[in-house]
């Protein structure tokens, strides 16, 4: 019977051990976002001013439209600095269908797009492809 636990039943043992800590060591991997990261507040932009225009600085790169989201207030005019830092996306303009708003983003060279905000809420804006890459405006 010895013989028998030796080779049989210790390997099976062993693979169950390895496969164990296996699933113990990639269950950080998983891309759910923690509870805490999912309430974190808007980040904070610098408030940036020319003529009572408020003016803010959008980069696009590999990872989208940064900073996202970005507050605004209602009936505040506003001039973003949009300047396409990456050939990498498919994130080559600007659109905000309820502004009318398809604006070509030229590889390195800052576009200014001005608007104001008429609705208070979340205003998604992005690329023409549907907005598959986006960033948000959420407006006081």
């Amino acid at each position: 019977m010895r013989p028998f636990i030796s080779r049989i039943i210790k390997p099976w043992l062993a693979l169950a051990a390895t496969a164990a800590m296996v699933g113990a060591t990639q269950q950080g991997c998983t891309k759910e976002t923690p509870p805490a990261a999912a309430a974190a507040p808007a980040p904070t932009v610098p408030e940036k001013r020319e003529n009572g225009v408020r003016v803010v600085e959008l980069a696009v790169t590999e990872k989208g439209y940064e900073p996202s989201p970005v507050q605004l207030k209602k009936d505040e005019p506003v001039k973003l600095v949009v300047t396409r830092k990456t050939d990498q996306t498919c994130a080559t303009e600007v659109v905000m269908d309820d502004y009318g708003i398809n604006t070509a983003l030229p590889l390195g060279q800052p576009v200014d797009i001005t608007f104001t905000p008429k609705a208070s809420g979340k205003l998604v804006y992005g690329c023409a492809m549907g907005k598959m890459i986006s960033g948000v405006f959420l407006v006081e």
